[in-house]
């Protein structure tokens, strides 16, 4: 009778998967990114945006933001 299998352990699988994309020619990389969910997060998020706002250059700030958004990057970057 043959014994009972043993499932490999999540670290083998993990390796194995891993091993997996390395022959794929990838390679892993780990990024940090701010919290968006942190108080401090959104406190800083609406001082700055706020600065912006209330500073003299707003307008041409809001006009350029404005110009960007209607570009078509998918067709050449026309409106």
């Amino acid at each position: 009778m043959a014994s009972a299998s043993h499932p490999k352990p999540s670290r083998v699988k993990v390796g194995e998967h891993r091993a997996r994309l390395r022959a794929q020619g990838l390679r892993p990389i780990q990024i940090w990114v701010p919290d968006v969910r942190a108080p401090s997060f959104k406190a800083e998020a609406r001082r700055q945006s706020l600065a912006v706002a209330m500073s003299a250059q707003a307008a041409d700030d809001q006009a350029f933001i404005d110009a960007v958004s209607a570009l078509d990057f998918d067709n050449g970057g026309d409106e």
